[in-house]
């Protein structure tokens, strides 16, 4: 009722709905609960999923018109097998930036769901993932799966309040997920908490559902990396920030600020594209070529990018990539959790997004803290660290690649620590 009621926004945040087969599902798990047989904590939860993500006999269309027309997908992404196996229920699809490729959420194609926070001035959803945020946020879905290959999970979470988690790129299948960079993407849930957030990633990696046990924040160890994430920050976001700072110390957890200047290295590895640039041309070539006039043109434009990058530039930036990793996480390790703002502004109004000049930069602002953790391949938290009736603002979290589940025990730590700040 909430995605179909004319006033809210479940005409825009949905690309389909489920509704049939959703209730199908929901009678099915009420017999299974009645009779104590529940699949896992997750049976009988709605869920929706990103419209980048199979389901058997529909199109996968990625948030685009160009792909009408093409093969329904013969089977369920992986991750959506999994789900289903442990019995959540897929309620529908949900809107997103064409094929993924920006931070801030607008669709020209399908329309742009605004922000749960500030609806009339009509904020960005922030993206790629941006149904994805306005479903939860707006209670159309307990939770929701998106795509992380530059921020779009943790932008859209921050932007609208929730958590959203990024993991090591290996821990979730791809199978069955429509790419942007195969280098690059991620598959990772956005849910009103830390905690909902572990039991999605749990079942999507194939690990018993249960969230780890949450880590105490007293001596635990934190450093603040201040190469370019705490670069020209908005005011609201400076002060959230701090707040969170100052209750985690307060909490006593020992806090160090730290340059680690090797993040300056990768904007300037990716000034001509990148990796990402290359890996999504060669992705979209004969696409664009043949229909390149239905494409949103400044995901064409972005992605045409990659055209000029030479087979010889991308070895060498996957080469350099591994290079900063291994420096990187050399200073990093002996750190429970990064720490930094998730996006350096709170969600602009849409309106503001009107001409390129504002896009590019509001887009180049809401992937510039996220983007770097995915080139390091780091596993990473979005926790809301705003205070009532303020704008939403995300404290991006960042462990080890490969230690997911620790991460996810020191940011259920951080989350029990913030509670009264934000809630």
């Amino acid at each position: 009722s909430r995605i179909a009621d004319p006033a809210g926004e479940g005409m825009v945040a949905f690309t389909v709905v489920y509704e049939d087969s959703a209730m199908q599902a929901a009678t099915l798990s009420d017999e299974r609960r009645g009779k104590g047989n529940s699949l896992s904590l997750l049976d009988g939860i709605p869920v929706s999923i990103k419209d980048l993500f199979d389901v058997a006999g529909d199109v996968t269309r990625a948030g685009s018109v160009a792909l009408r027309g093409s093969e329904p997908a013969k089977a369920d992404a992986a991750i959506v097998a999994r789900l289903r196996a442990a019995g959540a229920i897929i309620v529908g699809r949900t809107n997103m930036t064409e094929f993924a490729f920006s931070g801030v959420g607008l669709n020209p194609h399908f329309g742009t769901p605004r922000n749960a926070f500030d609806r009339e001035t009509g904020r960005i959803p922030g993206g790629s993932s941006s149904g994805a945020a306005v479903s939860v946020a707006d209670g159309m879905a307990a939770a929701a799966i998106g795509t992380d290959t530059g921020g779009s999970v943790r932008i859209p979470s921050a932007l609208n309040g929730l958590s959203g988690f990024k993991p090591t790129q290996k821990r979730i299948p791809l199978d069955g997920v429509f790419p942007l960079s195969a280098s690059l993407d991620t598959v990772g849930p956005l849910a009103p908490t830390v905690h909902c957030c572990a039991l999605l990633d749990a079942a999507m990696a194939g690990k018993p559902i249960s969230p780890p046990r949450p880590r105490p924040v007293a001596g635990l160890r934190f450093a603040v990396p201040e190469t370019i994430l705490l670069d020209d920050l908005e005011d609201a976001v400076a002060i959230a920030f701090m707040r969170a700072l100052d209750t985690l110390s307060d909490a006593g957890a020992v806090i160090d600020r730290i340059p680690l200047s090797e993040l300056a290295e990768i904007p300037a590895l990716n000034a001509k594209g990148g990796i990402i640039c290359y890996e999504a041309y060669r992705l979209h070539e004969r696409l664009i070529a043949e229909r390149g006039a239905l494409y949103d043109p400044r995901v064409r434009t972005r992605m045409e990018i990659g055209r000029a990058i030479s087979s010889d530039e991308y070895e060498t930036y996957k080469q350099r990539r591994a290079e900063i990793r291994q420096r990187v996480a050399k200073t990093t390790v002996s750190y429970d959790a990064l720490l930094a703002p998730t996006t350096p502004s709170i969600a602009p109004p849409i309106a503001d997004l009107a001409s390129d000049e504002g896009y590019w930069r509001f887009n180049g602002r809401m992937l510039r803290n996220t983007s770097l953790f995915n080139f390091l391949d780091r596993p990473a938290l979005s926790i809301p660290c705003h205070g009532r009736n303020t704008p939403p603002v995300g404290l991006m979290v960042v462990g080890e690649s490969d230690d997911d589940e620790s991460l996810i025990s020191v940011g259920l730590g951080i989350e029990a620590a913030l509670e009264n700040v934000w809630r």
